[in-house]
């Protein structure tokens, strides 16, 4: 997976998105000021940098303009759309105002690491393949045929692998917030995932909540 440099002063923050980064498989450095950012970029092979812009000793924006175009995603507090415009038009993949939900960060990292080639297109795990360009599935070899839910359940399932999801929020990230339908809409789906792609071990049923994707 990728290596994510965290520039964040505010521990606590630095700290949740730090383990949940690593819980998809993701290595993490964390720095908590601008000149410990400078630092780390210069002497790593970064694939990433979720950049604070209020940051002590040299500021985000600051800080960016030396990173090499490596790839970066502003994480702040300021939701002004200068503040924005500024940080997209500097040349940033992104920008995510705080606070935000930790799946949105999620998604959000893995499109830029997928657009910026710095992540495998293609997942594996216990003889199955998944290859997302093509939207494909593999089970030891053989093509398994899957709809297009089933198919975007496994992705959501795959990107946020070890975390526990809501049925609520599996119903939001696949199925869309205007959806009509309950959660046995979401229990049907998994059922068909597990048994499909032999996944009975792996997809866990976390109790009065929803599921998770152990890996």
């Amino acid at each position: 997976m990728a290596k994510i440099l965290i520039v964040e002063d505010e521990i606590p923050i630095n700290e949740l998105i730090k383990r949940n980064l690593q819980s998809v498989g993701h290595e993490c450095i964390s720095v908590f000021d601008g000149e410990e950012a400078l630092n780390e970029i210069s002497k790593k092979n970064i694939d990433l940098i979720l950049l604070d812009i209020m940051l002590p000793k040299i500021d985000g924006y600051d800080v960016f303009q030396q990173t090499c175009g490596v790839p970066t995603i502003f994480l702040t507090a300021r939701n002004g759309l200068t503040d924005k415009v500024q940080g997209l038009k500097l040349g940033a993949d992104d920008y995510i105002v705080k606070p935000f939900e930790m799946l949105e960060l999620l998604a959000r990292v893995e499109a830029v690491l997928r657009r910026t080639k710095k992540v495998s297109d293609s997942f594996e795990l216990d003889g199955l393949h998944v290859d997302f360009p093509s939207r494909q599935v593999y089970l030891d070899g053989d093509l398994i045929e899957c709809t297009p839910k089933e198919f975007d359940l496994l992705e959501v399932m795959i990107n946020n692998r070890n975390i526990a999801l809501s049925r609520d929020k599996l119903l939001d990230l696949v199925w869309g917030y205007d959806f009509i339908g309950d959660s046995r809409t979401v229990d049907n789906h998994i059922q068909k995932l597990r048994s499909k792609f032999r996944l009975e071990d792996r997809i866990k049923t976390v109790y009065k909540l929803g599921y998770r994707l152990e890996v």
